[in-house]
C-alpha cells in the first residue's frame, strides 16, 4: 500500500499488519495507520484533530499493541477529542501517575526534613515496605481502593494493633498527597476502621515513680557510679519536669543564670512553641556543676561535641534498679502538684508546656504564668530536698 492512500474503516487485517514490510503508511480507520520507516521500525500512529488542530500521536509498536487494541485506543481518542478533551495530554498525565510505592517514596523524601530524628523517617518507609508494598506497591496510586487497604490491614489489625494503626495513618498520608496531585478525589484509608474488628485497648501509660519516692531516687542517683554529665542531666530533668530531648540537647546559650531563666527554642519542643523555664536555686547549682564539661552542650555525651543519646537516661534509670520511664518523672511532678499544692491547674500544665483550654480561651489568656511557675518549681525543689519517703528500689 503506497503512502498517502486512504482506505475505508478497518481496511487492515492482522495478517496484513504482520506481513507488511515495505516503508510507507498503511491506513485503517479513525485516522489510524501503521507506519514503517526505511529502517524497518514499525509504529501505530493516529491522525486526529484536537481542539481545532491536526495532531499525530504514536500508539506503540504492533509487536506490543495488536490491531484490535490499536483500533480500540484510536476510537477512544477520537471520542475524547470530539468532546473537547486532549487525548495526548491525558496520556501524558496517565503515564506521569506513580505507583503506590513510587508515591510513598516521594512522600517520604518530602517529609524527611520535618521529622525530629532519622529513626522516625526510617520507621515511616520501613513499615510501608514491610506491610504495604508487597500487597499494593505496584498498584497505580489512583487505583488503590478501600478493599486494597483492607487487604493490607486485616492480617495485622489484631495481631499488631499499634503497627496497624501507624500503617493505616501512613497510607492515608500518601493518599492525601495523591489527592493534592489531582490523581484522585478520595482517601481510601479514611473510615476503613468500620470494616475492621475493634482493637483491644493495649495502650499503657508510661510508668512513673510515685512522687513520694523521687527524693529517695535522687539520693541513689547521686551515689551511683554513672558519669557526671548523665547524673546531672537526669537530676536537672527531674527538677524542671522537662522532656528528655529538651535537657539532652540543652546549650549554654539558652541560659541566663543571673535571671535564673532557661529559654528552650521551638525546634526542640513537642508543640513547636518556644518555652521559658524558671530555674530554682537547686537547678542553678546543677548548671554550675556542669560548667566546664563542654563549651556548647550543657550535658554532653561521651563523644566530644555530641549530645548523649535518647537511651542514655533511660538506661541509667533501669541500671539503678527502677522499672520506671524517664518521661514518667513529669507525671510524678504533676501528681505532686495536684495532691500536695494549691497551685492552679493551668500553672502546672504550663510548667509541662501543655496547652490548656480551647482556641478561644488561649487567644485571650496569652500569659505563660512565669512568676507563678517560678514559685511552683522552687516548691518542687524544696519538696525533693525534704526526702519525705524511702525509695522502693528493685534488685
Amino acid at each position: 500500500m503506497g503512502e498517502g492512500i486512504r482506505r475505508p474503516t478497518k481496511a487492515l487485517t492482522a495478517q496484513a499488519v504482520k506481513s507488511a514490510k515495505d516503508p510507507g503508511k498503511y491506513f485503517d480507520g479513525h485516522g489510524l495507520y501503521l507506519r514503517i520507516d526505511r529502517s524497518g521500525a514499525r509504529f501505530w500512529v493516529q491522525r486526529i484533530v484536537i481542539r481545532g488542530k491536526r495532531r499525530e500521536m504514536g500508539l506503540g509498536s504492533p509487536d506490543l499493541v495488536s490491531l484490535a487494541e490499536a483500533r480500540t485506543i484510536a476510537l477512544a481518542n477520537r471520542k475524547l477529542a470530539r468532546e473537547g478533551g486532549d487525548p495526548i495530554q491525558a496520556r501524558r498525565e496517565a503515564l506521569a501517575v506513580m505507583t503506590f510505592e513510587d508515591a510513598a517514596r516521594r512522600v517520604h523524601e518530602l517529609h524527611k526534613p520535618t521529622w525530629k530524628n532519622p529513626k522516625h523517617a526510617d520507621q515511616f518507609i520501613n513499615t510501608l515496605a514491610t506491610y504495604v508494598f508487597p500487597v499494593i506497591g505496584r498498584t497505580r496510586a489512583p487505583d488503590v481502593t478501600t478493599a486494597d487497604v483492607l487487604q493490607v490491614l486485616t492480617p495485622i489489625w489484631l495481631e499488631k494493633p499499634e503497627t496497624a494503626r501507624r500503617v493505616k495513618q501512613r497510607i492515608g498520608t500518601v493518599m492525601k498527597w495523591c489527592i493534592a496531585q489531582g490523581w484522585r478525589q478520595d482517601n481510601p484509608a479514611t473510615s476503613i476502621e468500620k470494616a475492621l474488628p475493634k482493637q483491644p485497648n493495649t495502650k499503657e501509660h508510661r510508668k512513673a515513680l510515685p512522687y513520694q519516692e523521687v527524693a529517695g531516687f535522687l539520693d541513689v542517683l547521686r551515689a551511683s557510679g554513672a558519669g557526671l554529665s548523665t547524673k546531672l542531666a537526669l537530676e536537672f530533668l527531674i527538677l524542671n519536669a522537662a522532656r528528655s530531648i529538651e535537657v539532652r540537647e540543652a546549650r549554654w546559650s539558652e541560659f541566663d543564670l543571673t535571671a535564673r531563666l532557661w529559654e528552650i527554642p521551638a525546634a526542640r519542643m513537642k508543640m513547636k512553641r518556644p518555652h521559658r523555664v524558671p530555674l530554682s536555686p537547686a537547678a542553678v547549682r546543677i548548671l554550675e556543676a556542669a560548667q566546664g564539661l563542654d563549651d556548647d552542650l550543657v550535658f554532653p555525651g561521651t563523644k566530644k561535641g555530641r549530645p548523649m543519646s535518647d537511651m542514655t537516661l533511660s538506661k541509667l534509670v533501669k541500671e539503678l534498679g527502677f522499672p520506671f520511664d524517664v518521661h514518667g518523672f513529669r507525671t510524678s511532678f504533676r501528681t505532686w502538684a495536684q495532691e500536695r499544692t494549691n497551685f492552679p491547674r493551668e500553672v502546672a500544665e504550663a510548667a509541662l508546656a501543655h496547652l490548656t483550654g480551647d482556641a478561644v480561651e488561649r487567644a485571650y489568656a496569652r500569659s505563660d504564668v512565669f512568676e507563678k511557675r517560678r514559685k511552683m518549681m522552687e516548691a518542687w525543689a524544696g519538696y525533693l530536698a525534704e526526702k519525705p519517703a524511702t525509695v522502693a528500689r528493685i534488685g
